[in-house]
């Protein structure tokens, strides 16, 4: 199969060939990997007991998604990715703003998803072989695993939307076994090791977990699921219909492994740690089923985030080209994973990771999606390619190229959700005002919105003219001041 040759560019109609059941194996396949499975484990963490873990995970996870998928549409009628797609909002200079929230995003996530997987794969093999726990075995695996995710992302979609079908089914029988597996050990009580709720109380160690294992997981799909829905067809394929796929797949997607994590938690009595735990509560014909899910698992997934890491980079550099931006943001995630194994806890880097990045991107998402309500879903395609064209002008320049309430906006909103987060070692001053909670996300997307809905007229963003194009490298200042 070629290497895709794609990056952020429109696809043509005639390469639009994928359909809303594709969308679902993707977004199924990729996820039931331990990346995903891991933060199941949050709750139990935190002291919360089975019933409160189950409840956390469902409702974070379906009001995650009920917010997200709509986002799905936009790559639909615009066929580039999510980020560019901004532009039409945030300004063709200003979409900048989406790739660099979608890089940091898919950089932690590609990060977790090796680190989880390959600390599991060294324990498996230590009973299995005998293999020691040295830097040298760690360091080994991690570069196996993320060698297997760059072949993914750089061959691209086609490659990763396989891999993900075989994984959808591969990985469903793996966890059915491990539910077999573990199942003896199972308890329904808050785990004693925990030492009682994280925060003091039943009610503010909910919440945190209903965001941090619930909410977080479709948050991180904000802007990757354009990298899907910009293969399918909007005149063969509804948006209704793919819509529906979205919540589908997403909901599938992260309920089955987190709930399986959260499941193997209480089993393997794993409150402090959960990779070490997993591995030692496995009964001996289970560890290489398990060996299986931590290795392939974990490629396919990290390898979704890995091509999308490529093309936000890809939109940034415009120079370069897709597979040169995928090797450079796979030096800097392998990176970050041996930064992570050195010095952090997995608790407290996932729980910092993810509440400070919906934080950041909940923001951008609630004005992307409040942009596309005021255009009705009418988006001119030509004109977001400007900025990668390296022109000027079109009904997406507004001042040089940025929007600036959009972008002022979004800077509001992210700004309260870093002043309102609480993390393992920060806190933020406006937690006095929550009773200390952490509301980060929901302030940080309400403050965004509103400042957005406040600072724009209702015409902002509606249809563009029929005849409006963007200009090319010869187009002016003045071209593009008429189109505003």
């Amino acid at each position: 199969m070629p290497i895709e040759q794609r990056g952020v560019d429109t696809i043509p109609e005639e390469e639009r060939t994928s359909g809303p059941r594709d969308l679902v194996s993707i977004l199924l396949g990729s996820n039931l990997c331990l990346g995903v499975i891991v933060f199941g484990w949050l709750p139990p963490s935190f002291g919360l007991d089975w019933w409160s873990s189950v409840s956390a995970v469902l409702a974070g996870t379906v009001a995650g998604v009920v917010f997200t998928a709509p986002l799905a549409l936009v790559s639909l009628r615009t066929g580039t990715n999510l980020s560019t797609s901004s532009g039409a909002h945030f300004g063709v200079r200003g979409r900048l703003v989406g790739s660099v929230v979608g890089l940091l995003l898919a950089l932690g996530y590609t990060a977790l998803t090796v680190w989880i997987g390959g600390d599991v794969m060294v324990g498996v093999l230590g009973r299995l072989a005998g293999l020691p726990r040295s830097e040298l075995t760690y360091g080994i695996v991690y570069g196996v695993l993320a060698a297997a995710t760059v072949a993914g992302a750089v061959y691209g979609y086609r490659v990763l939307l396989a891999l993900s079908r075989a994984l959808a089914f591969g990985m469903t029988a793996l966890l059915a076994l491990g539910v077999i597996a573990y199942a003896p050990d199972f308890t329904t009580g808050a785990l004693p090791e925990a030492g009682g709720y994280l925060l003091g109380g039943f009610w503010p160690t909910w919440l945190l977990a209903a965001v941090a294992a619930g909410l977080s997981g479709p948050v991180a799909f904000i802007t990757l699921l354009g990298d899907y829905t910009r293969y399918i067809s909007p005149a063969r394929h509804s948006s209704r219909r793919v819509l529906q796929a979205t919540w589908l797949g997403l909901t599938l997607g992260l309920l089955v492994p987190q709930l399986f994590g959260t499941f193997t938690a209480f089993a393997a009595r794993a409150a402090l740690d959960y990779a070490g735990p997993l591995v030692e509560a496995a009964p001996a014909w289970y560890l290489v089923p398990l060996l299986l899910a931590a290795s392939a698992g974990s490629a396919g997934n990290a390898g979704l985030m890995l091509y999308s890491m490529g093309l936000d980079l890809d939109a940034i550099l415009p120079r370069a080209s897709r597979a040169t931006a995928t090797y450079t943001v796979a030096v800097v995630a392998t990176a970050a994973v041996f930064a992570g194994h050195h010095h952090s806890t997995a608790q407290d880097a996932m729980t910092s990771f993810v509440l400070l990045l919906t934080a950041i991107g909940t923001p951008w998402a609630v004005i992307t999606l409040i942009g596309s309500a005021r255009c009705g879903g009418v988006y001119d395609a030509d004109a977001l390619q400007v900025f990668n064209r390296r022109a000027r002008g079109g009904v997406y320049w507004y001042r040089a190229g940025w929007h600036v309430p959009a972008t002022l906006s979004w800077a509001s909103g992210a700004t309260v959700g870093v002043l309102a987060v609480s993390l393992p070692s920060y806190e933020g001053p406006l937690l006095a005002l929550t009773g200390g909670v952490d509301m980060s996300f929901l302030l940080s997307g309400v403050v965004g919105g509103a400042a957005y809905v406040l600072s724009t007229p209702k015409s902002a963003g509606r249809n563009p003219r029929p005849d409006a194009t963007a200009a090319h490298p010869t187009g002016t200042e003045g071209a593009s001041q008429a189109a505003r």
